[in-house]
């Protein structure tokens, strides 16, 4: 049967959308199929021959060839066999050709459903595709809606190739106290794709720690060449980050390399932040002097690692106590999940 249509159809969509023809030959083939059985109870096996030369389409149902038929929808008598063809033989098989009329019948109701439902599957397909491979990076959206209700933000998100998919911003993974506009270009970290019946689904966040580190590498050319790593980072979203840096060449300083000429790299970040504090730490291999770089900006007089487990004591001058647990702690909890010890802090007069 001629399929003129079908197969310009599916050649626009190649040419328009990138969407491969065979894949949506393959969803339309297998809409046939499943039609024709189910319109005929007993039948199983059922070709869809396509000749893409001739835009042309042949249904056919194949059967076994048996001495006496018991299952109608699957066997065919070797006598009937026969008559068709002289050499058709018992235990062989034959493909009975379906009739234009009823072929062309199938393929009308189902053509164009299939095609609708194909070339949605195929975008979410290529949707995902697209922003999987961007999982932990950082996308830019545009605020398109916000939910006065639950205060979710909803962007539109744009692809390296083109792509574009919606986005959704909750509540809990945007910072406190920043106030997002319709219109508004804003940076975003892509924490993962997940497949979905509504397609793929985007989730997005502004506080994940993710989000400091990959501004880095954009800002800092040392940190996106490898010269400088970003060994450990832990954030408060819209308070403060404590990031620890290092760097194998001796000549290179890690923390000047992140703060810049004039502090012109830490500042952008931190103006991308919309004022969010951020401590830029030495990380080093020795615990103790990690620890104690970690609790800046305060001065810390020594550090007394436990025996076992990963805990410690640091000991400051009673003058930098405050400084060093920080306003409600912050400053102390920072700087153990940076460091990943517990801290246990005391001033210098202190003694059991």
């Amino acid at each position: 049967m001629k399929c003129e249509e079908i197969f310009a159809a599916l050649a626009m969509l190649e040419k328009e959308r990138g969407i491969p023809q065979n894949f949506m030959m393959g969803k339309i083939i297998q809409a046939l199929t499943t039609a024709y059985k189910r319109d005929h109870e007993g039948v199983e096996n059922v070709i869809v021959d396509v000749d893409e030369e001739r835009h042309d389409l042949k249904m056919f149902v194949q059967k076994e060839i048996v001495e006496e038929v018991e299952f109608p929808g699957t066997q065919i008598s070797l006598a009937e066999a026969k008559a068709l063809s002289a050499k058709n033989e018992l235990g062989g098989v034959v493909n009975l050709p379906v009739e234009n009329v009823e072929f062309g019948r199938i393929a009308a109701g189902n053509g164009k459903q299939v095609i609708i439902q194909g070339l949605r599957e195929a975008e979410h397909g290529m949707v995902y595709d697209e922003f999987n491979s961007k999982q932990h990076e950082i996308l830019t959206g545009t605020v398109t809606r916000i939910d006065p209700r639950y205060g979710n933000v909803h962007l539109r998100i744009v692809g390296p190739s083109g792509e574009s998919t919606e986005a959704v911003l909750p509540a809990n993974e945007q910072v406190q106290g920043e106030e997002l506009v319709e219109g508004q270009m804003v940076k975003v970290y892509l924490v993962e794709v997940r497949r979905s019946t509504r397609g793929p689904q985007v989730v997005i966040s502004r506080t994940h720690p993710g989000l400091v580190k990959r501004l880095f590498e954009l800002e800092v050319p040392e940190i996106f060449d490898g010269t400088v790593e970003i060994r450990s980072i832990s954030r408060e979203p819209g308070n403060r980050t404590k990031m620890a840096v290092w760097s194998a060449d001796e000549n290179v300083d890690p923390i000047g390399a992140c703060v810049g000429p004039r502090g012109q790299r830490v500042n952008a970040i931190v103006e991308e932040l919309h004022g969010e504090k951020i401590d830029i730490i030495k990380y080093s291999e020795d615990p103790a002097a990690f620890i104690a770089a970690a609790l800046a900006p305060a001065d810390v007089e020594d550090v007394q690692l436990a025996e076992e487990g990963k805990a410690c004591r640091v000991v400051v001058p009673d003058d930098q106590l405050s400084l060093a647990i920080g306003k409600e702690g912050q400053n102390a909890r920072l700087a153990a999940r940076l460091t990943g010890y517990k801290i246990d802090i005391k001033p210098a007069s202190y003694q059991e």
